[in-house]
């Protein structure tokens, strides 16, 4: 490419769109891909081998068609997870290590501190570990691989345009978020999911909105026009709508009863995650093992309550969601059931994906809402709250993944657009406020930064990341001595000392070298005038005692904010290991210098990008 082709893509938006198009299609056709390797994986390995075809939602479109089981088999659904974990875990390890577990995260670290770049082969690889962990009965989601899928080619496409690394984030951006909406069949909610997901905080991408909404509608039309299947994911025959002012009780309830079980997800799944990184050995036991505990866990579910959909904890069931809608479950055993599939829900994904398996974490998220949305609302009907319980099924999907993922805005259009149902978006809102606000400490994604001033991707552009991103030790005067004295110094003597220097401030320290206070030449001077003192007092007189100190490996930005304490210009720099311990002196005109030399390198970049 010619760089004065770059300069023209750099600076015409058309381009950028055109280009977002390209990824979209590339988007669309990886959903097509991805979602017939999965219904083929699941046909004839959990279809014909292990004799489990369960009912899938009601607008999803069958490429293969199931034939009822005669029998399911025990054996074949506990060791299908683990021979699928087994074999997902080794290619993972073997090809590309950063596309094991939920894939979203890889993505957005991508975003954050990699430039944009992803590996040429993590969408391929991820495709095909998910495919086969899900198709044996892991649980886990779609919209990790499928990310990935629309992530990477943006990713490649802009590299290889030679575009600059803020274009090649979009496009990766663009290429998630179209991957997103057309396998879910949610354009506009993929296309804001992207542009949302990268931070806990309520931030968006704001660069990224519109090639995502341009790249999410191409990659929608491309795969619901090879499924020739425009309807929605999970139908609703009679939508519930909000209309009972007194319904704001039970919605508040769910929500609170969502915030407890969000953080039992997220510490639940990454507490897996970590205990097996720990672990010695080839990593794929590992997932060969969660996949035979996720086996046991649906088969012990499904004994307990005598209802083979229990087994909906293995695979997406979403099923389960379908029937909830369809009001096949009612009373306490439908509610019983449901928050049995909920809490069991969590147990296998964590355990298939956070022991190194693949898969996303948003298809068990809805149904871990949903199934304590759905038992929250057959409840409250049964003491006559609730008219509609499937609405609250609805609800629960909306408010769960808003506070797990910190992303209200889109979970509340996705799971709107997945259902069919836009009349209840007070409550979702309501809900999703809840959850969001009351489990900002936690979320399903790790790599999320917690807003745009904390992101290495806008290096440059706050000044507290700025700051944050250097540390005391990296501007510390190499050469500069200074000049400490002893506490039992008379006032006469320092005040020939600061006569002598040029030095503003001096450190206090005992007979042990131990600092134990400061004090100003500004402090001295006040006492110039007052002869008789000249003898009778000493530094500990005129110190202040305890100061404020800094450590070497402490960010610039907390640094400056203990300077603005007492608007002083010098500090203490004391060890780590040992606080009484004096290592330096810093100033902060030092930290201005070095904020100073970074914004004219930044400047330099953008400078050399416009060129």
């Amino acid at each position: 490419m010619t760089e004065s082709f770059r300069r023209k893509v750099w600076r015409s938006a058309s381009a950028m769109l055109a280009m977002a198009a390209v990824v979209g299609v590339v988007a669309g056709l990886g959903a097509i891909i991805f979602e017939f390797l999965s219904q083929l994986v699941f046909h004839y390995v959990l279809g014909e081998v292990a004799g489990y075809a369960p009912h899938g939602p009601a607008g999803e479109h069958l490429l293969f068609e199931h034939s009822a089981p005669a029998q399911i088999s025990i054996l074949a659904l506990l060791l299908l997870p683990g021979l699928g974990g087994l074999v997902s875990g080794w290619i993972c390890t073997t090809f590309a290590p950063e596309a094991r577990g939920h894939g979203t995260d890889a993505a957005i670290e991508a975003y954050h501190r990699k430039g944009g770049r992803v590996r040429a082969r993590v969408p391929g690889i991820k495709t095909l570990a998910t495919v086969i962990s899900l198709g044996t009965g892991g649980s886990g989601g779609r919209e990790g691989p499928i990310a990935q899928i629309g992530a990477g080619f943006g990713s490649w496409f802009a590299t290889t345009m030679g575009l600059t690394a803020r274009q090649r984030r979009i496009l990766l951006a663009a290429g998630m978020g179209a991957g997103i909406g057309a396998i879910f069949r949610a354009p506009l909610a993929g296309a804001i999911f992207a542009s949302e997901v990268m931070y806990r905080d309520a931030d968006l991408e704001p660069d990224c909105l519109l090639p995502s909404f341009v790249a999410s509608a191409v990659a929608y039309c491309v795969f619901c026009g090879w499924l020739g299947e425009w309807s929605h994911l999970l139908a609703i025959t009679d939508p519930p709508a909000f209309r009972n002012i007194f319904e704001i009780l039970p919605y508040t309830l769910l929500a609170l009863a969502l915030v407890p079980v969000i953080i039992i997800y997220v510490k639940t799944f990454y507490g897996i995650d970590h205990f097996v990184e720990r672990l010695p050995g080839p990593p794929p036991l590992y997932s060969a093992l969660g996949g035979l505990l996720t086996g046991a866990v649906g088969i012990v579910l499904w004994k307990l309550m005598d209802d083979e959909r229990a087994l909906a904890v293995l695979a997406y069931g979403y099923g389960l969601l379908q029937d909830a809608f369809d009001g096949h479950l009612v009373g306490w055993t439908g509610a019983m059931l449901l928050l049995l599939v909920a809490f069991g829900k969590i147990l296998t994904t964590s355990l298939t994906i956070g022991t190194g398996g693949s898969g996303g974490v948003f298809g068990p998220s809805m149904v871990i809402g949903g199934g304590i949305g759905g038992a929250v609302g057959l409840i409250a009907h049964q003491y006559g709250f609730v008219d509609h319980p499937s609405a609250f099924v609805v609800v629960g999907m909306s408010g769960f993944f808003a506070g797990a993922a910190c992303t209200p805005i889109s979970t509340i259009i996705m799971v709107s657009e997945i259902t069919g149902s836009y009349e209840l978006l007070m409550p979702a809102m309501w809900v999703g406020a809840i959850t969001f606000i009351l489990t900002s400490k936690w979320s399903i994604y790790d790599k999320q930064e917690k807003n745009r001033a904390f992101s290495p991707a806008h290096k440059g552009e706050f000044t507290s990341p700025l700051l944050q991103g250097m540390r005391v030790s990296d501007v510390m005067e190499e050469g500069r001595g200074f000049l400490t004295v002893s506490v039992g110094t008379k006032l006469k003597d320092i005040v020939q000392l600061v006569s002598k220097t040029h030095a503003d401030y001096f450190p206090v320290l005992d007979d042990e070298g131990h600092l134990v206070g400061i004090f100003s030449a500004h402090d001295v001077r006040e006492q110039l005038y007052d002869d008789t003192l000249h003898e009778l007092a000493v530094a500990a007189d005129i110190m202040t005692p305890d100061p404020i100190t800094v450590f070497p490996d402490e960010d610039l930005h907390v640094a400056l904010e203990k300077f603005n304490m007492k608007n002083i210009d010098e500090l203490p720099v004391v060890s780590r290991d040992d606080p009484r311990k004096l290592i330096g002196m810093l100033r902060r005109r030092a930290i201005t210098r070095a904020y100073d030399l970074k914004l004219q390198e930044l400047k330099a970049e953008l400078e050399d990008a416009a060129a």
